[in-house]
């Protein structure tokens, strides 16, 4: 195992969670989001802008510089200023650059955040203006193919057929995580979702459907993380970074992934679990990045949960619903809750070991897994497993 990950184990605790409404239209630009964020997140660690010496986000081009933001602070004296290029899969990882940077003892006190105008600015699904053809989309933009729901429908093809898996298979994931939508006061989607609605929906992109697709949403959501020994000391319970892990994935193109009907992240799972010292029989609640319905059934296999074309059963068997014996995307994930990029999927994660999310709060929650997304297109993955601090 990497030294890196081997030394990480608890060494750094998130302190506090912030997020502003999820929005079709927030009225503001990105950094107004940003700074609301990270405020809030500061406000719920019992620290001010004083305190934090580091800054990190991930953006795809829609966002603001976290230099700037820093200067929008106050921040005096920025120790450790992180701005990874990258989509969902950079989502936990910009957390894990976080806690390598509290370890190393780089900065003491950095604030990562994610925020996107994704619904009335820019958005992530559509495909307007020209597209530059450089690189690994030279071999489909002139097809036409380029919007991240026809990029996935083909990855969700491959995966039906190799396991004769069916449209209601996708429509258990969306209507499960529906109902725990339901439950959550910021989620934006909480009217109930039968198996009709969601076969009556539109296509996006054969075989997926509308509710087979995330939420485009205007928010931010920002951590405070910090070393484990002066969370001790703070305001709310410490959520300890007890295993990260940042890994490979494959391009559309790739020759180096022949099998299309399961995700990178297998590759990377085991040195995840190892880098926190325990199995996937031991996480609590999982947290799986959810940019479309597939996603989620592939990570229950590629994180160990069951066998490799068991998810849908097991997600029939309504255990990734609440009571279940792995509650999955208690928030309702990006799919009902909002698209804030994979980074709500980690605060929802730390209310859950907090005791936080009334009624859809996993009793006895001590461990959690939050996921970004599973390595698939974009070359990359990353996840986390969180504990309670003793």
């Amino acid at each position: 195992m990497p030294h890196a990950e081997r030394t990480l184990r608890d060494r750094t605790a998130i302190v506090g969670v912030g997020y502003t409404d999820y929005s079709r239209d927030s009225g503001v630009s990105t950094q107004t989001l940003a700074l609301r964020a990270i405020r809030a997140a500061l406000d719920d660690a019992g620290l001010g802008v004083r305190d934090v010496d580091g800054v990190a986000c991930h953006r795809v081009g829609d966002s603001v510089d976290p230099a700037q933001v820093a200067q929008g602070l106050g921040i005096a004296d920025v120790r450790f200023v992180r701005d990874v290029f990258g989509g969902g899969s950079a989502s936990v990882g910009t957390l894990v650059d976080a806690a390598m940077a509290v370890a190393s003892g780089m900065a003491e006190c950095v604030v990562c955040w994610r925020a996107l105008n994704s619904r009335s600015e820019g958005r992530m699904g559509s495909a307007t203006g020209p597209a530059a053809a450089a690189g690994d989309a030279q071999y489909w933009i002139p097809h036409g193919h380029l919007t991240p729901p026809q990029l996935f429908a083909m990855e969700t093809r491959a995966y039906l057929h190799r396991w004769d898996y069916a449209a209601e298979d996708l429509g258990r994931v969306a209507i499960t995580q529906r109902e725990h939508a339901r439950l959550s006061p910021r989620a934006m989607m909480t009217q109930p979702l039968t198996m009709e609605d969601y076969l009556a929906s539109r296509w996006i992109s054969d075989p997926l459907r509308l509710f087979d697709c995330c939420l485009e949403t205007d928010g931010a959501v920002a951590l405070v993380v910090t070393t484990a020994e002066r969370a001790r000391d703070l305001r709310k319970p410490a959520v300890l970074i007890s295993g990260a892990a940042f890994g490979g994935g494959y391009q559309l193109t790739s020759n180096h992934w022949s099998d299309r009907s399961v995700a990178p992240a297998v590759r990377m799972a085991p040195r995840l679990y190892a880098s926190a010292g325990i199995g996937p029989e031991e996480i609590d609640v999982a947290e799986f990045y959810d940019a479309f319905t597939p996603l989620v059934l592939m990570q229950l296999e590629a994180y160990g949960f069951c066998k490799p074309g068991e998810a849908a059963a097991m997600v029939a068997d309504g255990a990734t619903a609440l009571g279940g014996s792995l509650p999955v995307n208690t928030h309702g994930g990006h799919l009902s809750e909002g698209y804030v990029h994979g980074l709500n999927h980690v605060v929802e994660a730390v209310n859950q070991l907090r005791g936080a999310c009334g009624p859809r709060q996993v009793p006895g929650a001590e461990v959690a897994l939050a996921t970004s997304q599973p390595g698939m297109l974009s070359g990359a993955t990353s996840a986390v497993v969180l504990r309670q601090a003793a």
